[in-house]
């Protein structure tokens, strides 16, 4: 590879991106206009903004006890932490209406309508819909005391019939005339519902009704608790309910009573004070405990934890958008232009030029993200300075991030831009227009978005799994050592996460080269879709083996499928008596394995390809085969055991429906027959059709062998979804893939994939009898509580063993395995 020509292509894909003022508008002008624009525009809207009044109607103030709620036609001034919130309500009662009445001028008659004049007839009116809606409510509380009433006396009805019955030797009872609950029921539907209508065209947010006597019964209660006499019998007094009515799917009206509530709380509290010194008891007698809430947290602490949430959001999304525009117009665009010939032609390789595109977007890629993190970090100091270090809330604590903290986002930038150039240079290389680019990249903004929603949650933190997650590692990691008080808990993440980002990067880039590398996809021409078309293609123009699409839409249908039934599955189970789930936990598990992973690839394979027994590899192998495929699972069983308990600390523990579920295989009350029809033939057989049946041959189609068995082992570790079996279902599956393309047929694979199974099954079945057996001093395995642990002499073994077999796989495909590969690539 000549770095000579990469520099060239480089500086020459620089020059163009340069020459283009679209480009330069959006990875340069927007992030260094938009950002003080919208904070400029926040700004005023902040200073220019008044909250509106809402307004609040009491009916009954004159039977309010002291101290005063309401004071000159407002709520007092004592009951809200700043002056100003006071005007936020407006208060208006027939007190007020009478004032406003008198204050009129002697002339204001009919046919004058002076400011004074229309608020005094709005406000009348306001209290007119006040009365009629406290007429209404009436109403409903009379309702739902006859309603209260009528169930008591029925249930005591019940009980007597119920007797009755019993005594009664022979014969059904006479049905009953149905009681009148349900009428009475319907009423008070209707007349809530009347009441919500009233009170949504009433033009008011919250409506206080202050029962008569309402005063006298709260004093009288304050006095009794003075005298100690409150507890005496008959001394009770029934204080009657404050009512508040308001409707919460309104904004106006919660936010109207959020503040109301506030104030009634604070009021009642008042009282409450004045009743324990009327009975001369401490203030603190309500608050035995009364803790003191002492925050630590320093300014930097708080800007770091600020910091840690918004800049790794940011940082992937802007990466993201940084390179999506220049790798659609490098690739797409450059075929769109019909200058792609002219490059091709030219000294260089297509290696080295895509190695030259990959640099110009990961640069663009780059800057885009730095420029908008400036951006944003100058206009929030620019605000700050606005507020005259006085804001309230968070911006007032707001200090810039360290010189570490941009060290750390600078050195995390790097590898998570070059992972998104790569991505975007290889989807845009695909596509055959800047507008096939844009559809393409799409979906991958928007997976980005979700990830970044994901890192950004308070309850997520880095761990050694997700520290190996493309996007997830970077972002949690960046987050912990922005936020982090203890930086050095995260320093261990950083080589894991700069590795595998790397690694994801290496590999996105090696799709690019490859894409290419390809004449079909640099010059496809425009598709015209047509449903005739494509009906006509699957039902005459089928060819042999499914294509790679359509090995990717079988995997895509199956996991779509098992995501849609998760619920139902759920649904059946919460039912179901302790005693009957693990049957019917066990017949769900048969129908998923048949009608969600098997029945797709089976159908798929009849409709999309001409030939099912080649599809499928139904073919009988050689003796050597079945051999490999019968022995192997035990040579590789201590391995995988092993390698699993001592990745158990990286892993995230087991979902507690998979715990159960493992936890059938140890029930004496199952017939271990049907545990092994369920946990080892059934998979066997429907896994293998989908996944070294219809995927594998698809994902083969074009000969690439290597990246077959990668993408369908990947695929079958997916399938899984739990992280555990991800790993072990993907390495499992490298060795499964070899072995069905190597004997040209999928029985080895079902074979070993059976063996493999089943030795787990037995192993659970007859735990008690197996660890009976195995010596304490066992120089092989031992077996602890719970876990057999195998020891170095049978790791040794079982490695040398399955090297060996594995490499003779390798190196001795079947004849049918063969001429498959001939005629794929010939």
């Amino acid at each position: 590879m000549n770095w000579r020509n990469i520099r060239l292509i480089f500086m020459r894909e620089v020059r163009d991106l340069l020459r283009d003022r679209r480009t330069l508008f959006m990875v340069f002008m927007m992030p260094l206009l938009l950002y003080p624009a919208l904070g400029i525009g926040m700004a005023q809207m902040m200073l220019s903004y008044r909250e509106k009044v809402r307004t609040v109607v009491v009916l009954g103030e004159e039977h309010l006890p002291p101290p005063p709620l309401i004071v000159e036609g407002k709520f007092a001034g004592r009951w809200f932490s700043e002056a100003k919130e006071t005007s936020q309500l407006e208060v208006v009662t027939p007190e007020t209406v009478n004032s406003l009445k008198d204050q009129l001028p002697e002339n204001s008659g009919e046919g004058v309508h002076t400011r004074e004049q229309e608020e005094y007839e709005r406000q009348q009116t306001l209290v007119q819909h006040a009365r009629d809606l406290q007429k209404v409510n009436n109403q409903l509380q009379k309702l739902e005391q006859e309603y209260e009433q009528l169930v008591v006396q029925e249930r005591t009805e019940r009980s007597e019939d119920a007797s009755t019955e019993e005594e009664a030797s022979s014969g059904k009872p006479a049905p009953k005339p149905e009681t009148p609950l349900v009428e009475l029921q319907k009423k008070i539907t209707q007349t809530r519902q009347e009441l919500s209508d009233l009170f949504a065209s009433s033009q008011m947010q919250v409506l206080i009704l202050v029962p008569e006597g309402f005063a006298e019964a709260i004093e009288k209660t304050t006095q009794l608790i003075a005298e100690r006499n409150i507890t005496e019998e008959g001394n009770a007094v029934s204080v009657p309910s404050l009512t508040v009515l308001h409707n919460n799917a309104d904004q106006k009206s919660q936010i109207a009573y959020s503040r109301v509530k506030t104030v009634l709380a604070l009021w009642e509290a008042d009282i409450l004070k004045e009743r324990l010194t009327a009975a001369r008891l401490p203030e603190s007698i309500t608050t035995p405990v009364n803790p003191k809430s002492v925050d630590l947290a320093s300014q930097q602490e708080l800007s770091a934890n600020v910091w840690g949430t918004i800049i790794p959001s940011l940082l992937i999304i802007m990466a993201m958008t940084g390179a999506f525009y220049p790798a659609v117009d490098l690739a797409a665009g450059e075929k769109e232009r019909g200058t792609m010939e002219t490059l091709l032609i030219c000294p260089a390789s297509r290696t080295e030029i895509v190695w030259g595109k990959f640099f110009t977007v990961l640069s663009f890629s780059i800057s885009t993200a730095i420029l908008n993190l400036v951006s944003i970090g100058f206009t929030t100091k620019y605000m700050v300075s606005l507020g005259g270090g006085g804001t309230v809330g968070m911006l007032g604590v707001i200090t810039p991030p360290s010189f570490g903290a941009i060290c750390w986002v600078v050195i995390l930038l790097i590898p998570i831009s070059a992972l998104f150039s790569a991505l975007s240079f290889a989807l845009a290389t695909f596509a055959r227009s800047s507008k096939e680019g844009q559809y393409y990249l799409t979906p991958m903004l928007a997976v980005t978005t979700g990830l970044t929603v994901f890192c950004a949650s308070p309850a997520v933190e880095i761990t050694p799994f997700y520290s190996i997650m493309p996007v997830i590692g970077v972002g949690l990691l960046l987050k912990g050592l922005l936020s982090s008080p203890d930086v050095s808990t995260m320093l261990v993440y950083v080589l894991p996460v700069l590795i595998t980002s790397t690694g994801y990067s290496l590999l996105a880039l090696w799709w690019a080269i490859d894409q290419f590398g390809r004449e079909d996809v640099l010059f496809r021409e425009a598709e015209r879709f047509s449903i005739v078309l494509w009906i006509r293609q699957l039902l005459r123009e089928k060819q042999a083996t499914p294509t790679f699409a359509e090995a990717g839409l079988c995997f895509l249908l199956i996991m779509l499928l098992m995501f849609a039934t998760m619920k139902i599955s759920r649904d059946m189970m919460d039912p179901i008596e302790k005693s009957a789930a693990p049957m019917v936990m066990l017949k769900l598990l048969l129908i998923h394995q048949v009608a969600l992973i098997a029945t797709p690839a089976l159908i798929m394979g009849v409709m999309l390809a001409r030939n099912f027994r080649l599809t499928f590899k139904l073919y009988w192998p050689s003796f050597p085969y079945l051999l490999v495929g019968a022995v192997l699972p035990f040579i590789l069983h201590p391995l995988v055991i092993e390698l699993s308990q001592n990745l158990q600390w990286f892993f995230p523990p087991l979902p507690e429906q998979v715990e159960q579920t493992l936890a059938l295989m140890q029930s004496d009350s199952i017939n271990p027959w049907l545990l092994l029809l369920t946990f080892a033939v059934a998979p066997a057989i429907c896994e293998e059709l989908a996944f070294r049946g219809f995927i594998l041959s698809g994902l083969a189609h074009h000969g690439r062998l290597g990246i077959a068995i990668v993408f369908s082992s990947l695929a079958f570790g997916l399938m899984h979804m739990i992280p555990q079996q991800v790993f072990n279902a993907s390495l499992l599956g490298l060795v499964l893939g070899l072995l069905c393309l190597r004997s040209h047929s999928l029985l080895p694979g079902v074979l070993f994939h059976f063996v493999n199974n089943a030795i787990e099954v037995v192993r659970e079945l007859f735990h008690e009898q197996i660890q009976s057996s195995i010596s304490p001093g066992n120089p092989f395995v031992t077996f602890t509580e719970t876990e057999y642990h195998y020891h170095w002499p049978t790791m040794v073994i079982c490695f040398v063993l399955a090297s060996a077999l594995i490499y003779w796989l390798y190196q001795h495909p079947s004849k049918q395995a063969q001429a498959a590969l001939k005629s794929s690539t010939g």
